[in-house]
């Protein structure tokens, strides 16, 4: 186990210091696309939640087609 130096609680960031942070959350706000990794799964998470309800009885009858003709 590795121990952590420094002041408990207390931590720097230079892209938070540069305002690197707050320029990517600001242009992620206006483009409506979010830059982080996470971010863009989550995102893809719930568009894809949504279309389930689409692809699978779409996909259903196709398979049902497929039997019937052959």
């Amino acid at each position: 186990m590795s121990r952590r130096r420094g002041i408990p609680g207390l931590s720097f960031s230079w892209r938070r210091a540069l305002g690197v942070s707050q320029a990517q959350a600001r242009l992620s706000r206006k483009i409506g696309i979010p830059l982080s990794r996470s971010g863009r799964q989550r995102r893809m998470g719930r568009a894809m939640g949504c279309s389930w309800a689409l692809v699978l009885p779409l996909a259903g009858s196709w398979a049902l087609w497929r039997i019937l003709v052959g």
